[in-house]
């Protein structure tokens, strides 16, 4: 039987060491098993932080000697160098304790936070959950980096599309970092489209958020307050807000169905989003732009662009050809 400390007295860094020590060195019991889902239930941040501690653990086989060494704990008779296998649970979590502190000035003194990384491939949406509880759901082709830091939480979206449910935390803004502006908000429910440099989307659903457009240096008196169902679009820190006609919002993030809405949407910008999304490469010739002059209509598959290419020619007659890569080439008919 398992002669382990109390956890549920210590402070946080304390129980995730030794969660870890106990992790690493024996298996759990159903009992202690359970303790250690609620522990893990009461608070989002604690699953990051075990799981940073059980890094630690990994490297014990080094880190167990000095610690010996120095004093700061004292290896069972008779092991000497042992490897970190040898040492029974219950000096792996005396080591764990004794590296809390340690850890702690490591992990949390450094300059900043260690990002997350999150990516979508062409043709694929995934929904992720960040460490602060925040869920955000990825549009195909599209990547981004988190930073949960003590006084911001910030995440870098450079090209592609993302939907967020941003937990709530009125002490810690949560800045949405794109190259052709920000969006700052605490906790609320928003869409935020950047495509290349200079433009910028975002369509809220809940709560309101603040908008920034341009890049680094533009103005903060520039700043756009959003409620929600307004969207923000900006083209090279032109930007305009509009309140969105009822349904429009669940066109705006039709996306999230496998769906693209197009309502009048210029064609140059239809095929760019097709592109991006399946990451491919398509032109359109300023023919087939005047033969759509007042844009185009219906709604499409964003993961066939075969069948919209072939309602595009029925729909407008425009000529579509296709390459052995899969890019295409969107004409008029005929083409001067």
């Amino acid at each position: 039987m398992n002669q382990h400390r109390p956890i549920s007295g210590s402070d946080t860094d304390e129980q995730a060491s030794l969660w870890a020590a106990r992790l690493d060195g024996s298996a759990l019991s159903a009992p202690e098993r359970a303790e250690l889902e609620a522990w893990l239930a009461g608070d989002r941040a604690r699953g990051e932080l075990l799981s940073r501690y059980r890094e630690l653990s990994s490297d014990l086989g080094e880190v167990l000697p000095a610690l010996a060494a120095a004093g700061l704990v004292e290896p069972p008779r008779g092991e000497g160098r042992a490897s970190r296998r040898a040492w029974a649970p219950g000096w792996i979590a005396a080591a764990a304790l004794a590296c809390a502190a340690v850890a702690a000035a490591v992990w949390f003194g450094m300059p900043g936070p260690r990002p997350e990384s999150i990516a979508t491939a062409p043709a694929q949406r995934r929904s992720f959950t960040l460490s602060d509880g925040t869920v955000v759901e990825l549009n195909a082709n599209t990547s981004a980096q988190f930073e949960n830091g003590r006084s911001e939480r910030r995440v870098r979206l450079a090209d592609g599309e993302a939907y967020f449910v941003v937990t709530k935390d009125k002490e810690r803004p949560f800045i949405v970092e794109t190259p052709a502006g920000t969006v700052r908000v605490t906790g609320t429910v928003f869409n935020v489209r950047a495509a290349a440099t200079s433009e910028l989307e975002v369509t809220v659903v809940e709560g309101t958020v603040r908008v920034r457009p341009g890049g680094p240096d533009a103005e903060e008196s520039e700043a756009k307050v959003l409620g929600a169902g307004d969207q923000l679009t900006s083209l090279a820190g032109s930007a305009v807000v509009r309140r969105l006609p009822a349904g429009a919002v669940d066109d705006a993030l039709a996306w999230r169905r496998g769906l693209i809405v197009c309502k009048g949407m210029p064609l140059a910008e239809a095929v760019a989003r097709f592109a991006h999304y399946n990451g491919l490469r398509i032109t359109v010739t300023p023919g087939a732009v005047r033969q759509t002059a007042g844009g185009i209509g219906g709604v499409f598959s964003i993961d066939d662009p075969g069948s919209f290419f072939e309602d595009l020619g029925a729909m407008y007659h425009v000529s579509v050809s296709r390459g052995p890569d899969g890019s295409a080439r969107v004409s008029g008919t005929p083409e001067p």
